[in-house]
This record gives structure tokens, sequence and C-alpha cells, in this order.
């Protein structure tokens, strides 16, 4: 029995006692009052707010929940380990058994560790990546996380000579070089200039662009090994939903290092940090410190073994493609008839709406009057069916007429 405590006034209720009105900056939610508050319950491709609203969801976390929520196999791995016990103050077997089928899994990972969130095992990365190299460095492309970078989307600060980000030291962000997708005029001249001092490349792929990725990754593999450098992968989102390797798998091109997290565990928190063992060595030798009391937390961890099992062997990747297609053809012929400016491009796993602001969030407002809920990324899970996508662009299109009108 699920039952809402409320009805009405999360939202001022949260604000008042958290910033933002929630933990997480995206899910606080900007089109009320079409946009559900809070979500209470979630069953496989569907999640019901506080008012008993249903919606067909394509958030799923904003990406975690892969298989759908309260999936059987992963709820009983998780409630089995339950009564065995949360964390212990020794490894437990589970760290590494994970380990040892997470990188049976993906192309790359010679050895792997656990934390709990991508930022924290980004942070790990860059500081590997300096310790190895070391050279202080680092050049990020897309979004890699919320620590010490211009790359996390801070507000730059106005007239500022160096790239300043309000509560990093100006010294620390220095060091940062936000650089944007596919600029390799501006990546030539910062390594022609810099190279020498460049630890690390840290990408995220720029979801619109996936499917020509490819050469832009080879491009990166010989600049990072021209200069000496290291190239990793943020993989947060890429991986187990673009491929289950993701942009390794995906482009052929091996990273160094990656980090892997969002889809690994459906829903449970757990990021991973791996890559080559020889460059992981700067952890055996002591040279670098990266731990946390949680990193073995077996909940996750059971939850981790039964989503990628699920992967590996119902071959879900192939299921997010297929529906990710059909609901993403579906979306751009009802944008399409209705003469509407919006498309969805991308990998059909998770692709992203386009167009102009205000267009596209006239469609997300009407399309939560019409039970859907998409975020700008759209992610399908493993139990969306072709019925569900096909009540979908129903609805969707109805929320379209709407939003045109």
């Amino acid at each position: 029995m699920h039952t809402a405590h409320s009805t009405t006034g999360w939202r001022q209720r949260a604000l008042a006692v958290m910033p933002v009105g929630s933990s997480t900056n995206s899910k606080a939610p900007t089109l009320l009052p079409e946009e559900p508050e809070v979500i209470v319950r979630g069953y496989g491709c569907r999640v019901w707010d506080d008012r008993g609203r249903e919606f067909l969801d394509y958030r799923c976390a904003l990406g975690p929940v892969t298989l759908g929520y309260a999936d059987p196999t992963v709820d009983a791995a998780i409630r089995a380990q339950l009564d065995d016990g949360i964390l212990f103050g020794h490894p437990h077997p589970l760290e590494t058994t994970t380990a040892e089928l997470f990188c049976s899994l993906v192309p790359g990972a010679e050895a792997a560790r656990f934390l709990k969130t991508g930022g924290e095992a980004l942070a790990a990365v860059i500081r590997i990546a300096r310790a190895h190299t070391g050279r202080d460095r680092v050049v990020q492309i897309g979004y890699n996380g919320w620590l010490n970078s211009l790359a996390a989307g801070a507000r730059v600060l106005p007239g500022a000579t160096t790239d300043a980000v309000p509560g990093v030291p100006a010294a620390l962000a220095a060091l940062h070089h936000a650089v944007e997708w596919e600029d390799r005029a501006t990546l030539d001249r910062l390594f022609l200039t810099r190279g020498s001092e460049i630890a690390l490349i840290l990408i995220a792929a720029d979801y619109p662009a996936i499917p020509e990725a490819a050469g832009f990754y080879r491009y990166l593999r010989d600049l990072a090994d021209r200069h000496g450098a290291l190239l990793a992968y943020d993989e947060m989102v890429t991986g187990f939903r673009v491929a289950i390797g993701g942009m390794a798998e995906a482009t052929g091109v091996l990273p160094d290092l990656s980090v892997f997290g969002k889809g690994i565990a459906n829903g449970m928190p757990l990021a991973v940090y791996c890559g080559r063992r020889e460059v992981l060595g700067v952890l055996d030798r002591g040279e670098v410190v990266v731990t946390s009391t949680y990193g073995g937390e077996t909940l996750s961890l059971a939850a981790a073994t039964a989503t990628m099992t699920a992967m590996r062997d119902r071959d879900v990747i192939a299921r997010l493609l297929a529906s990710g297609t059909r609901l993403q053809n579906g979306l751009n012929a009802v944008f399409a008839e209705a003469g509407s400016g919006i498309r969805l491009v991308g990998h059909p796993a998770c692709p992203q709406f386009v167009g102009a602001d205000a267009e596209v969030q006239a469609f997300l407002r009407a399309a939560f009057r019409h039970g859907l809920s998409f975020y700008r990324v759209v992610y399908v899970n493993a139990a969306h069916t072709e019925a569900d996508i096909d009540e979908t662009l129903r609805r969707a299109a109805a929320a379209v007429r709407e939003a045109t009108a």
C-alpha cells in the first residue's frame, strides 16, 4: 500500500527547508502546475504523483532506471542481501564479484572500484590522472559533474579574466579548461601551448551527436597520445544505455579511465571508476587516496550484479534501441505533422529535444497534462512495450495540438 502524505504544497514545503527545493537540481519542478511536485510510486514504465495522477515516464530518474521501476529481479536481489546486512567493517564478497562482472562487460576496464555518485567518481579520476602524469591541467568536454569546473555549467563571473567559478578558488578553476564538443581548433591551440601541462582529457558525449561521435573520439585518443595526456570517458549516461560498454564499445576507441553510474544498478546509488591497471596503480602504491565508507555498500552492489546480469542475458540494449527508435521516429512524425519546430535527435536510447525553448517548454507542459513525463533528454527503459510507445504517441499528438493551438 502506497499512501500519499499530502495533496498540495510540496514545492513550498521543500523550498522552506531545502535550497532549490530538491537535492538534485534537475528534479526540481519548473513547469507547475502541470508538472508533478513529487512522485510517490513507480512501476515498470509508469509513475504516480501524490495527487494520484499516472504518467508514462521517460525521465527514468534522469537515466538510472534502465530495466524499469520495481524490477522483480533487482528487487529480489536487494531483499535477499538486506537479510544479511548492508555495510560492514571489512570488504564484502560482492565488492569483488561485482567488479569482476563489470570488468568482464566493459572494454578497457582492467580494474574497477566503487563510489556512490558520479561527481565523486569523476573527482577520483581527475586526481588519479594528475598523480599518474605529474601534470595539473584538465580539459573537460561536456558536463562532467559539479566539482571544480566550468564544464559543470557554473555561472562565469562577469568581467572575470580567468575561468572563475563561484565557490572554487580561481587558481584551481584556471587549471580546468572547458572546450565545446568538436571544437578541434581550440583543442589544437590548447595542446600547442599547454600540452606538456595537461594531465587529462575528460569527455562526456554530446547526446545529439552520439551517432556520429566516433571520429571525434579517435581524434581525442590521438591528441592525448601525442602529448602524453590521459583520456577519460564520462559514461554516466552512455554506459549501459548506448551500449553496455558505453562510448568505448560504441566507438571502438578505448580510454585510459572511465566513470560509469546511471543504469548500472537500476536506480540504486552506485558509481564505478575504472580503467587501465597501470594508471590505477597510483592507488595500490598509496600515492593517491580515494576512499569512502559507503563504497562497498552491499544493497547497491547486489542491485548492480542483478542489473548487469540482466543487461547481458536479456539483450536489454537491443530493447532500449528498438523502443527508443520507435518513440523517436514517432514523435518526430507527430511534430512534423503539426508543423512544430521541435525535433528529437541523437541516439535513440537517450535522444534530446531540440528547438526553440518556448516551444519545447510549451510541449512539455502539455505533455504533463496528457499524462506524459518528459525531460529534455528522453530515456526509455526495458519495461516500455510497443503498446506503451503507441499510447505515448497518441497522447503526444494531442499535447502538440494543444501546445501549438
